[in-house]
């Protein structure tokens, strides 16, 4: 950023935004426990690069479509809502781990870009960022200086999380806290999501 007064409490601001619970991370930690870490990280990398491309195109003006559609975001957070209550079913329902039953993480690198435009914590990120961190000056430097610092800060953050899903990997083998762990996943993924999908709508 050419104002780097902004630069430390941007930095900040990533960090708590990327590594704290959150649908990303709660994709992530289940990842790692059911696959390892290696098998994991084309979705941690998608998850960065479609943060970082959602932070590029808002910096580039897509408000300026939810402006114009107001409807529009609403839509999109509805359909959010309703495929991550999909995903917190799959994962409170999953049952006790099974070495070797999967050879790759559920959703890949694809799936970790697309997932952030249903994701209302990526939105929650990107619209903060595009409106409080980017300086108007030099704007189209900035948005992509901003968005590739917000990928460098966000791969440890949320991969970090994959390593949290092998610590837990051998108790998951036992029904009783697969039961409890998946539960707890579900709602964290719930609780960190809906909240967020009531404050982007309203």
């Amino acid at each position: 950023m050419s104002d780097m007064a902004f630069l430390f409490p941007f930095l900040l601001f990533a960090i708590v935004m990327t590594g704290t619970p959150g649908p990303n991370n709660a994709m992530v930690l289940v990842s790692g426990a059911r696959v390892g870490v290696w098998r994991t990280m084309p979705l941690v990398w998608g998850i960065v690069a479609g943060v970082a491309l959602q932070m590029v195109i808002l910096g580039l003006g897509l408000g300026a479509v939810f402006e114009a559609i107001p409807g529009f975001h609403t839509a999109l957070s509805i359909v959010g809502a309703t495929y991550i209550l999909w995903l917190a079913w799959k994962i409170a329902s999953s049952g006790p781990l099974v070495i070797g039953d999967e050879e790759r993480s559920p959703m890949g690198f694809f799936g970790g870009v697309v997932f952030q435009w249903i994701n209302p914590k990526a939105w929650a990120i990107s619209i903060s960022a595009a409106a409080t961190y980017i300086p108007l000056e030099n704007h189209l430097v900035n948005v992509f200086l901003t968005a590739a610092l917000l990928a460098v800060v966000s791969t440890p953050c949320v991969g970090i999380w994959a390593v949290g899903g092998v610590v837990f990997r051998r108790f998951l083998m036992r029904a009783n806290v697969a039961l409890v762990f998946n539960i707890v996943m579900a709602l964290v993924l719930l609780g960190a999501t809906l909240p967020a999908i009531v404050r982007l709508t309203h």
